[in-house]
């Protein structure tokens, strides 16, 4: 997992941040990026894609990561922005907000499969969360970070079960969106095909 950072390291780079977004997919609520500065050399053998983690795993190296990192910045896009400007350009200003909110400057970026819109030189990395350390610890803190703020959406939102799924388009999730009508967090665009299918709701 620091095969790519040795790599930056080697060529002279010190503060290597990992870049990642959870929530794109969702029918619901924010998306949310996490970049994350780590310690040359230091190692967390648990560190991994925050989608193969339990819930408990992933609280915990949350914890871990931010006692142990030199920077860790978290970017939040609302839905009206994901709406007007589209999901991928969301993710991507997420991706851009937790860089520019990094504690100290980082001077390379390894992210997720995406480029970030910063004058900062970089690597995009398919299924970087799996296979980068920096990237995965950004996709623990952009996952539990997002997870906390789907308790507070299911308060405000309990017929929904937005604690359960997360906001993904389980058919629970759709079931109740049919059911209860979408609220101001729901993604109007991401629904439209399944609202359509089913004929009985309008915008």
């Amino acid at each position: 997992m620091l095969h790519y950072e040795e790599q930056i390291w080697e060529q002279g780079y010190i503060a290597v941040a990992g870049v990642d977004e959870v929530g794109r997919g969702c029918l619901f609520g924010d998306v949310v990026a996490a970049a994350v500065i780590l310690p040359r050399g230091w190692a967390m053998e648990d560190i991994d894609d925050s989608k193969k983690l339990t819930a408990k795993a992933r609280e915990r190296l949350y914890d871990v990561i931010m006692s142990n990192a030199l920077a860790v910045g978290v970017g939040v896009v609302d839905v009206p922005t994901i709406e007007r400007i589209n999901i991928k350009q969301a993710a991507r200003l997420a991706m851009k907000q937790a860089v520019e909110k990094l504690q100290r400057e980082p001077d390379y970026l390894l992210v997720d499969a995406e480029k970030v819109d910063v004058d900062v030189p970089q690597l995009a990395i398919i299924d970087g969360d799996a296979l980068s350390q920096s990237i995965g610890a950004a996709s623990i803190i952009a996952k539990v970070t997002r997870d906390r703020m789907c308790l507070q959406w299911d308060l405000q939102y309990p017929e929904y079960g937005i604690a359960i799924h997360k906001g993904y388009a389980t058919k629970y999730h759709r079931e109740k969106i049919l059911q209860f009508g979408p609220t101001p967090l729901h993604r109007k665009t991401f629904l439209r095909k399944l609202l359509h299918e089913q004929q009985e709701m309008t915008f």
